[in-house]
């Protein structure tokens, strides 16, 4: 016979990862009890819920400014959701904030890979051959392949390791809060500014 879930494990669940004490509970019945394995279930589903969520339209949301420490850096970010209920929700307010705080600390220049202009794939993908003539046509696809996937990381905010979780990106954490929050949220612009150095 299984062991019934305690409580407190729910609870620590529920702190985590913020879903309902009904998912966490499944998802620990589900795992066995191992919280890791259970928030691995969660994420999963956050991920399908935001999935499903992702056509829906998103006219609310908010706009949303950082100074980073000592008045070099600063950041202006529009997030949207569907309603103005969740704009003023702690958990989507949250979300926001860390956003601002990911665009200033790790300085992406596009919101998605799908923004980056045509022309600026094609001078990466230039650059890269350059670097590697003479290697043969099928490495030098995956070297290229790789090395792309590698700047869309690094440029594309969605794209992004996410500052506060080395094992998920920024993509990740926001269908996550899709999932926990129940709406689609879009990041739908946002500008860095550094003191001296020209817009991007």
């Amino acid at each position: 016979m299984k062991e019934p879930i305690g409580l407190e494990r729910i609870k620590e669940l529920r702190e985590k990862t913020g879903a309902g004490i009904m998912d966490c509970k499944r998802a620990l019945e589900q795992s066995g009890g191992v919280l890791e394995e259970a928030e691995k279930l969660l994420w999963k589903r956050g991920i399908a819920k935001a999935q499903k969520k992702s056509a829906r339209e998103t006219p609310e949301g908010v706009i949303a400014s950082y100074i980073h420490v000592g008045d070099k850096v600063g950041v202006l970010v529009e997030v949207n959701c569907e309603t103005d209920f969740v704009a003023r929700n702690a958990a989507f307010r949250e979300l926001v904030k860390d956003l601002t705080l990911q665009i200033a600390a790790a300085n992406p220049h596009y919101v998605s890979r799908d923004q980056v202009p045509a022309a600026e794939v094609e001078r990466v993908r230039r650059e890269i051959a350059a670097d590697n003539v003479g290697k043969p046509p099928a490495i030098l696809e995956k070297i290229v392949a790789g090395r792309l996937e590698k700047y869309f990381a690094t440029h594309c905010l969605l794209e992004q390791t996410f500052i506060k979780d080395q094992n998920a990106t920024v993509r990740d954490v926001l269908a996550s809060k899709i999932g926990q929050i129940g709406e689609n949220i879009v990041v739908r612009r946002f500008v860095r500014y550094q003191l001296g150095e020209p817009l991007s």
